[in-house]
């Protein structure tokens, strides 16, 4: 499946994005000029047993990397209480409390711990929506699903699409993909849908409370990338547009459960496990139960993703299923009238 796309500044106000920062489809494809990155903002331990963007944060607050030519950067420890912790949120996933009516949401001594740091962190890289806003923000995630490194973005942000591709590019010791969300922006539930363009960076497989030196490495190579990009879009370089192969999500897709108990009976089938981003056809096997009975894929073909992750369990979730898109999308330069 093709897209061809270009900015729509009327659906880019409705949905809360930057004017020229929105894409829908077409069949020109001008190259389009934005405005400087003049603002990145760099987060981790989001989820606090994840620790990669964690110690990868205190890296670069140790050695105050605080600009790179052009662009200023603030970098956010988001959620200190679950990194001290080391688990992955203390009343609720912080990663699920950014949409417009969560932050529009009042606040009380009551309220769950994480949603009064999504307002916190709303006011020091947003507010969401607003010309205020940061203009780019990576959140730093590990996965324990063998995902290399995924890039997660709405490709309706144009901004993320470029880097992507760069990365993409640069990156050769890991598969590096993307994950197309599709979300309105007011809908967006992640901590990157604050600023005016935004992405996720997932690498894995890593264990939760674990740091491993590749995984590091590969993060700490796609960070480094994506601030060399930021410096040479300010100072002019014109990026070609071209196409990119993203991974939509469909469906997701739960363990067998007891009818009674409602416990899993199953596993992640031998032959599934490992194999996220692989085709999965109709009689694939998925799954394992307990009896050694062999559970198979029902449906038509597509993409499993974030296979086994061990924080979906809560989420009832054993892989997501995604299908593949090609997406079509014009070059970028920066605006000639806008200083730097």
């Amino acid at each position: 499946m093709s897209a061809c796309l270009k900015f729509d500044t009327k659906k880019a106000k409705e949905e809360g994005h930057q004017e020229e920062g929105s894409l829908t489809k077409t069949t020109k494809m001008d190259c389009v000029s934005l405005p400087p990155l003049s603002k990145f903002a760099i987060c981790g331990g989001t989820h606090g047993n994840e620790m990669t963007g964690i110690h990868l944060l205190r890296h670069l607050q140790k050695h105050k990397v605080e600009k790179a030519g052009s662009v200023s950067i603030t970098t956010v420890l988001s959620n200190p209480r679950a990194i001290d912790a080391c688990k992955r949120y203390i009343d609720t996933d912080l990663n699920r409390c950014f949409t417009h009516t969560l932050l529009r949401t009042p606040i009380t001594d009551s309220s769950p711990y994480e949603l009064q740091r999504a307002h916190e962190l709303n006011a020091i890289v947003g507010p969401k929506g607003s010309e205020e806003a940061v203009d780019l923000i990576c959140d730093l995630h590990n996965t324990t699903a063998n995902m290399g490194l995924c890039v997660i973005f709405n490709s309706t942000d144009l901004m993320a699409l470029h880097i992507y591709k760069y990365i993409k590019s640069k990156i050769t010791s890991v598969p590096v993909r993307a994950i197309d969300t599709r979300e309105p922006i007011s809908e967006n539930y992640s901590l990157d849908s604050v600023g005016k363009y935004g992405f996720s960076f997932e690498v894995g497989p890593q264990p939760n409370g674990v740091l491993r030196a590749d995984v590091f490495n590969v993060m700490k190579e796609a960070v480094d990338l994506t601030i060399e990009w930021i410096q040479q879009f300010n100072s002019g370089v014109t990026f070609d547009g071209g196409e990119a192969e993203t991974y939509c999500p469909v469906n997701k897709v739960d363990y067998p459960r007891d009818p009674t108990t409602n416990e899993i009976t199953a596993a992640i089938h031998p032959e599934l496990q490992d194999n996220d981003f692989k085709p999965l056809q109709p009689g694939d096997p998925i799954f394992q139960s307990f009896a050694g009975e062999t559970v198979k894929h029902e449906g038509k073909g597509l993409h499993p993703v974030f296979i086994n992750e061990c924080a979906y369990y809560e989420k009832r979730t054993a892989f997501i299923l995604a299908e593949k898109i090609t997406v079509t999308f014009p070059s970028i330069c920066v605006k000639k009238d806008c200083g730097v």
